[in-house]
């Protein structure tokens, strides 16, 4: 796959999630009709994108659902809740038509073809049902927006690329052959006037670009998404000719009288402008001011860019003139003040911005400042990332080991140095693990469509609430944590919620509802999934353990044991297998995929009021601040987040507890957990770790002080111990293992817990 078709696919995916949250947000409120205007912006992107990448079965399905969604817009067909899942049908259609053109698949498989076949018929009969069309009167018809007519008018279109554009695998003349799709070009002329002589040439630059008249029935907003994937490196300007300034004037005269009128808004609402073209004004202007103290007018900018007429321009300004006048007229007279008076209360201020002239001498709006941002932003290839963390892991073992050289040499200068040197490697780790991290929102939000279809299926009426989506996390994290959440959500939905005749019985909404959480807890992500429903039957789980012979018939568990008991493998309290259960193979999994990510899950419930799963992972898996031991020649390097403080052990200490300040502190010996041989140091040290809220001690021998760690998997032979999280390479060259805080801190508190609990629930005969 090309460098071009990739990004076509990664943008694709994106605006495939927005158009399915649409679809979402429509359904739930089919009067909102600027849902419909953002899903077939999306749908048609897709469609122009399918186009420049030559992926013609792409293209023409997504351009079926496009006209199915046009007239949506238009009011011609309303959006019932059958074509709305069709329309969700479409885009599951859509994302596997992309998946098969990232494989390389260059002909599609036989189920593929004929789920394409059905959602087209399905598409078509939709589209043109019976007794759909009326046509009204034509005294009563609305008038085409200036610029947007529906009959075919002639746009000129002039196009510059940049000089990256081949060097990014796009192909100038793919952007033609997609224009063809729109209507008919009436005339092209090349442009090569930046050509440089051929001795200066540069074999991999563009110098290219194109005057173009189009004859088409399109208007601008889809005349520009052609144009969408080299919207940043091409010079573009589109322009109708044939449309008039009368029209235009007539609807700027026509706008409400705004408290703040300001020429790029007036020139928008009017149609006579875009918000690419506005942005790329208001840029141009910022970027003026920052050479000159005297920046063009907002109204010159936009004519020289071609981007409106000058007595569109004109009009506006005029208008805007116009507005300001007569809120003068009827602004309240000013008090008179005395001459001492203003001598006393005048200060020196700057004179205020030109307003009517220079009409946007003024703060971009606020969603131009976000698409200005959105524009500095840059794309990288995931892998590019992984590389450059690779590199900066193996950065921070060459320094550590640097500095340990450094101080067994006892050189004072190199000492400084090496030190300096360990502070900027310790600021690259930082820079390079933050542009991994992503938010965990766009996860969340896939659930969405989950829950929809999930309760349908189920026949329950169950809502879903999501916050903390701006939490952040490691994107190998955020990649790997969708599964289990999944697990979850429909674990949830399934034996969580009650139907809804069990729940109004108990006096319950009718409507059940999920709630996805996260937050940051110290140096970890929290993520919880949490219901309504009626909660763990705890009595039905140890009956169902004790007959698949989990748990001997005469043993009593506590409410925590019992409830561990559903993430063992095969377990399940279903009744009959379905699509969604019975299989025992769901929190398993679960279980199973959040240890491997060096995290915990724990499950709070009460009977009648609901369940709450919590998943405490890492905010990465690549390099974290340690706090580096020693237990005879074993290295050992705690989570410095999880490190609360160090203390001395008593010397004669024969319990598995200590007095922390009238506190009761479990502590486990590393010697004793681990059988490690050798004898014990005669002045031991306890490491006080927390997690989740518990608070144990960890005895070691040594401690040497904190440890930038490089987290490095065990294999596959070593996966048997318990209590390691993975391993690290220390400056010495010698191998550091990275101790499972979670693991022994559980361990640890249920040692010390025993004799405290309430008494375990029985099985019942």
């Amino acid at each position: 796959m090309d460098e071009l078709t990739g990004v076509f696919v990664q943008e694709s995916r994106e605006q495939l999630a927005e158009m399915e949250a649409g679809l979402l947000a429509l359904e739930a409120n089919p009067e909102e009709t600027g849902d419909i205007n953002a899903i077939f912006r999306a749908a048609h992107t897709i469609k122009g994108g399918a186009g420049v990448v030559e992926c013609s079965y792409l293209e023409s399905f997504t351009h079926k659902v496009e006209n199915l969604l046009d007239q949506l817009r238009d009011g011609r067909l309303s959006p019932s809740e059958m074509r709305i899942s069709l329309l969700l049908d479409c885009a599951d259609h859509i994302g596997l038509l992309l998946d098969a053109l990232e494989q390389g698949e260059t002909a599609l498989s036989t189920s593929v073809i004929d789920a394409d076949s059905r959602l087209r018929e399905r598409l078509e009969l939709e589209s043109t049902p019976p007794g759909a069309r009326v046509t009204a009167p034509p005294a009563e018809a609305p008038a085409p927006a200036p610029g947007n007519e529906a009959t075919a008018d002639i746009w000129h279109i002039s196009v510059r690329f940049g000089e990256d554009v081949l060097r990014h695998g796009m192909d100038p003349i793919a952007f033609l052959r997609f224009l063809t799709t729109l209507g008919e070009i009436r005339e092209l002329q090349t442009l090569a006037d930046t050509m440089p002589p051929a001795a200066q040439m540069d074999p991999e630059a563009c110098y290219l670009g194109f005057e173009i008249r189009l004859e088409t029935s399109a208007g601008k907003p889809e005349i520009e998404a052609v144009f969408d994937f080299v919207r940043d490196e091409c010079e573009l300007h589109i322009l109708p000719p044939h449309s008039r300034s009368e029209d235009y004037i007539a609807l700027i005269n026509a706008l409400p009288d705004d408290e703040r009128p300001l020429l790029g808004e007036m020139l928008l609402r009017a149609g006579a402008l875009t918000e690419s073209e506005l942005l790329i004004g208001l840029n141009s202007q910022e970027l003026a001011k920052a050479y000159t103290d005297n920046s063009p007018p907002i109204g010159a900018i936009l004519v020289e860019h071609k981007s409106v007429r000058p007595e569109v321009v004109e009009a506006a300004i005029q208008r805007q003139s116009a507005i300001q006048q007569a809120q003068q007229q009827t602004a309240p007279a000013p008090r008179v003040i005395e001459h001492e008076e203003v001598s006393a209360q005048i200060e020196p201020v700057a004179s205020p911005p030109a307003v009517v002239a220079d009409g946007e001498h003024h703060p971009a709006p606020a969603k131009a400042r976000a698409a200005s941002s959105e524009a500095r932003m840059l794309r990288v290839q995931a892998e590019k990332l992984d590389r450059l963390i690779d590199l900066v892991g193996e950065l921070v073992i060459a320094g550590a080991s640097a500095t340990e050289l450094a101080r067994q040499s006892g050189a004072t200068q190199l000492v400084e140095a090496t030190s300096l040197l360990s502070r900027l490697v310790e600021d690259i780790r930082d820079s390079a693990l933050q542009l991994r991290m992503v938010q965990i929102g766009e996860t969340f939000n896939r659930f969405n469509r989950v829950v929809r279809d999930v309760s349908h299926e189920l026949g329950k009426d169950i809502g879903l609430v999501i916050r903390g989506g701006e939490t952040e996390l490691d994107k190998s994290l955020i990649e790997k944590v969708g599964d289990p959440l999944m697990h979850l959500v429909r674990n949830a939905m399934d034996h969580g919620i009650e139907s809804q005749e069990k729940r109004q019985a108990a006096g319950k909404p009718a409507r059940g509802r999920i709630e996805l959480n996260a937050y940051h807890d110290s140096s970890s992500v929290v993520i919880e999934v949490s219901d309504d429903g009626g909660g763990l039957p705890y009595d039905k789980i140890l009956a169902k353990a004790v007959a698949q012979g989990l748990v001997p018939a005469n043993q009593s568990l506590t409410d925590e044991e019992i409830a561990a008991l559903i993430f063992r493998p095969g377990f399940s309290t279903a009744d009959r297998v379905s699509n969604l259960s019975g299989r025992g193979v769901g929190l398993d999994v679960v279980a199973r995929n959040i240890q491997a990510l060096r995290g915990t899950v724990e499950i709070k419930s009460k009977p009648g009021q609901g369940s709450r799963f919590v998943i405490r992972l890492p905010l990465t898996l690549a390099i974290i601040d340690g706090f580096l031991t020693a237990v005879g020649k074993n290295y050992f390097i705690v989570p410095l987040d999880t490190v609360v403080e160090c203390i001395e052990l008593p010397t004669h200490c024969d319990r598995e507890y200590l007095n922390l300040r009238g506190e009761v502190l479990p502590f486990l010996r590393l010697r004793d957990e681990f059988e490690l041989d050798g004898e014990p140091s005669t002045r031991q040290s306890v490491v006080v770790v927390q997690y989740a809220g518990h608070k144990v001690g960890l005895v070691v021998d040594r401690l040497h002080g904190e440890f930038q760690t490089v987290i490095k998997p065990l294999g596959p032979l070593f996966r048997h111990l318990r209590g390691i999280g993975g391993s690290t390479i220390l400056g010495s060259g010698e191998v550091g293992l990275i101790l499972d805080v979670p693991l022994l801190a559980r361990r640890a508190s249920r040692r010390e817990a025993r004799s405290f609990e309430p008494a375990p629930r029985a099985h019942k005969h």
